[in-house]
């Protein structure tokens, strides 16, 4: 007897939290960084981002595959936030005219 996989009903939220969140951010971040004629050192980062975005909403919709679609959406999500917190980071720290 063949034993057919369980299709999970919410598969969907994961990628689409991660998507609203970052899509912005990776847009964003390719712009600046193709404004200056090349990707930069980010590079790297938005591919893999956009890639694991991709790869989590392609997953099959199984209930056995619910954590690798939520890993690939939350670390596709924190590689998006990363170029924007070093960004931050960097202005936070260099020193004010003041």
């Amino acid at each position: 007897m063949i034993r057919t996989a369980e299709r999970h009903a919410t598969w969907w939220r994961a990628p689409l939290v991660a998507s609203s969140l970052a899509v912005p951010f990776l847009l964003l971040e390719y712009r600046w960084f193709a404004s200056e004629g090349e990707s930069g050192a980010f590079s790297g980062l938005l591919y893999w981002s956009f890639g694991l975005l991709a790869f989590s909403w392609l997953l099959p919709h199984r209930r056995s595959l619910r954590a690798p679609r939520m890993l690939a959406a939350g670390v596709a999500l924190g590689l998006s936030l990363l170029p924007m917190l070093w960004v931050m980071v960097a202005v936070a720290v260099l020193p004010s005219d003041a």
